[in-house]
């Protein structure tokens, strides 16, 4: 028999329905280029994702804030703050089930820490998988005011006299990143190795979550820190002090941030994870456009996601950078690049780069088997169906999983195909 719902609870959900096709319609009718009639339908309407307030989470926010996950079937999705990135592994390793969360905006190395067992309580591991590229550049490494006279930019080896000083009068060095193996810690150490100066030995390294990386500045708790936007940024606007070099200075167009799930969320929600994926590459798209980036910038400073002044998200977001030092560069090709260049695009060969510079750093043996554990965590496959049923142009999908060989800086070229000569090649390794 069937049953007529009746009273306040049948109009409640009636309002409801009614107002979630209004917004699914409006959401099509701004970006067309879905086709979420052809795909198949979500195992489930909802996941439990989670953010670092930095501006490379911006695909995640944008996709809630604009309805693109409802677009494409999936209303319930719950973007999340997450403290620190210690608590984003610790709440993926939970799970959303167990009041965890599903997947993250994540620095690009820690699915594979994860899938290993490195940062797991008791070594065990967490099967996880990266689903796309988030964005391209624009993190930053920032020195603190005291150091202005060295003249310290792209050289690292302006500071290691002052570093040198600073340790025989009895004090430490103090470099912040954001998490051990993972990229700012990367970014940190290969600039220090660059200019002569030994992450291991010379300084002392500290973990410090991206949000607290200014205020710790401003008490005097380390002298340098790497961290993405508007951090860098928020530095230069309050004068405590300065950015000597991007890195896309250091690496042009270097990835950066991912989106990964937990392989078993995947399993059990095949459709759904194809469904958020989808999502969250329309908001790349939009996130991509220059004409969009004063309103990113506004929906990012709101309360409920970086809660700061948009002005400390909009200038290097456009390329505009005050380094803080006297240099004022406008309309670099610096900023945040979320999409055209295949950025969305999660190539093996970006993946194989970040294991070989964990393992010159002591966070994987140096015999592992870079890629079966890429092979393994990374799901270029997925992305691809995703394009495909998004009806992503030919031209905007790789024909290949590698972007071959990288050049940085420093002249140091990585060939994914061989990186053991490219550890070969590295003066300054972890310390035994």
């Amino acid at each position: 028999m069937t049953k007529i719902l009746t009273g306040s609870f049948n109009r409640r959900n009636l309002l409801k329905t009614t107002a979630t096709a209004a917004l699914i319609g409006a959401v099509r009718s701004a970006f067309p280029s879905g086709a979420f009639a052809a795909a198949a339908t979500p195992e489930v309407t909802g996941a439990k994702l989670g953010f670092i307030a930095l501006t490379d989470a911006a695909p995640l926010i944008v996709a809630k804030e604009k309805g693109l996950f409802e677009k494409h079937g999936m209303p319930d999705v719950d973007v999340a703050k997450q403290a620190s990135w210690g608590a984003t592994r610790d709440n993926l390793v939970l799970g959303g089930a167990a009041n965890g969360i599903d997947g993250a905006h994540i620095l690009s190395p820690l699915p594979y820490l994860m899938q290993a067992g490195k940062v797991t309580q008791n070594n065990q591991p967490v099967a996880m998988s990266i689903l796309a590229r988030l964005n391209y550049d624009s993190q930053g490494i920032s020195v603190a005011k005291e150091y202005a006279e060295t003249g310290v930019q792209l050289d690292a080896s302006k500071l290691k006299a002052a570093f040198e000083k600073k340790k025989a009068a009895g004090g430490e060095v103090k470099v912040a990143m954001t998490f051990p193996g993972g990229t700012h810690d990367l970014w940190v150490r290969y600039w220090l190795a660059a200019g002569g100066i030994d992450p291991d030995k010379d300084v002392s390294t500290i973990v410090v979550p991206p949000p607290q990386m200014v205020a710790n500045m401003k008490v005097g708790n380390m002298d340098v820190f790497c961290v993405g936007e508007p951090w860098n940024e928020q530095l230069v606007n309050q004068g405590i002090g300065f950015t000597a070099a991007t890195t896309g200075e250091l690496w042009k167009g270097h990835p950066e941030k991912a989106l990964a799930m937990r392989t078993e969320w995947i399993e059990k929600n095949p459709n759904a994870a194809k469904a958020l994926l989808m999502a969250v590459m329309e908001a790349q798209q939009w996130c991509d456009s220059m004409d969009n980036k004063e309103e990113m910038a506004t929906i990012l400073g709101k309360r409920q996601w970086f809660n700061v002044p948009p002005k400390d998200v909009l200038g290097r977001l456009k390329g505009d950078i005050n380094y803080g030092n006297g240099r004022v560069a406008h309309g670099t090709d610096l900023y945040m690049k979320f999409w055209a260049g295949g950025v969305s695009y999660p190539f093996k060969s970006h993946d194989t780069w970040f294991m070989a510079e964990n393992i010159r750093w002591g966070k994987f043996a140096p015999d592992t088997d870079i890629k079966a554990l890429v092979d393994k965590v990374n799901r270029e496959d997925i992305w691809r169906q995703a394009a495909k049923d998004l009806g992503v142009a030919a031209a905007d999908i790789p024909a290949s999983s590698s972007r071959g060989k990288e050049t940085f800086f420093d002249g140091k070229v990585f060939d994914p195909e061989n990186p053991s000569a490219y550890l070969d090649s590295l003066a300054i390794k972890a310390a035994s």
